[in-house]
């Protein structure tokens, strides 16, 4: 990541709907992961399209193979991510199933959605299929706006007998589980980028403004980490750990910004705490791993 560039952008993106506004940022960031977060975050005029771009940027970790356009993977059923709990099946190359959630909704142009392929009275074997919005068989059922990242909109999935194509390996163990990670960290990463450049226009402490540009240094050195590797999972909670430490003094310095910023951070900083209690654990198998 050149960090000159990072560190000397002064504008954000216009707020054009969100397939727009993607668009305009691949043009800028491209598809790179870390690059695409960071530039992505500090880009965003909300805390709501940092997380977006943090999002897609996890997804292309993920897979980098993915299209050039927004896309969302669909894994819970019924507030369930357990393969065990899901109905969803793949039948060759057609699924059928309901999933509870589709990140950016009708803006998103493509869909890696978790199904069971096993063979009846098997454990549950998870694979994961990809498809496009608008194809036969797929569904989307606009859900209502949340309080938390309300400028995101989020759907329902219905499938029913869509074609797909089987992504290689493993769909839980390959995808699902290190998706969990790697959105973790590069939504992490977006949001503090979207911070620094609040830091920078409303002339934070100086000393303020070098911890959250430190934290995302860590961010990039823990995206070049496997991300189902017990280290990486450990380097993670320390970066959570130095966000944490960062709260009051963040909180303090918007208690002196603009009221339109200030808004925004309370109402979106709590996604950064979604998914601690699956981060928690994951520390504790890491330690156990890595014999701490």
């Amino acid at each position: 990541m050149p960090w000159s560039e990072l560190l000397s952008l002064r504008e954000r993106l216009d707020d054009a709907p969100l397939a727009e506004w993607y668009e305009a940022l691949l043009a800028r960031a491209g598809q790179q992961p870390l690059r695409l977060a960071l530039l992505g975050g500090r880009l965003a005029s909300t805390p709501g399209r940092a997380f977006l771009a943090g999002y897609q940027a996890a997804l292309r970790a993920l897979w980098p193979a993915a299209p050039p356009s927004l896309g969302a993977l669909c894994v819970t059923e019924q507030r369930s991510v357990r393969p065990a709990d899901m109905q969803t099946r793949l039948d060759g190359l057609t699924l059928t199933g309901n999933k509870d959630f589709v990140t950016a909704a009708e803006a998103a142009d493509w869909l890696l959605v978790a199904a069971r392929e096993e063979p009846a009275g098997a454990a549950p074997q998870i694979a994961l299929a990809v498809l496009y919005a608008g194809a036969p068989g797929v569904v989307l059922q606009g859900l209502p706006g949340m309080p938390l990242l309300a400028d995101i909109p989020h759907a329902r999935l219905r499938l029913q007998q869509a074609q797909c194509e089987r992504l290689p390996g493993d769909g839980w163990a390959e995808y699902c589980k290190p998706f969990r990670s790697l959105e973790d960290l590069y939504v992490l990463c977006a949001l503090h980028a979207w911070l620094l450049g609040v830091a920078q226009q409303c002339a934070w402490p100086q000393a303020l403004q070098l911890r959250v540009l430190s934290l995302l240094a860590g961010c990039a050195e823990v995206a070049r980490q496997p991300a189902s590797d017990a280290a990486g999972h450990l380097l993670l909670a320390g970066l959570f750990a130095q966000q944490e430490a960062l709260s009051a003094d963040i909180d303090a310095a918007f208690a002196s910004s603009p009221t339109a910023w200030q808004q925004l951070w309370q109402r979106d900083r709590a996604v950064l705490g979604l998914a601690a209690k699956a981060r928690a654990r994951r520390l504790d198998v890491a330690v156990q791993r890595l014999g701490l």
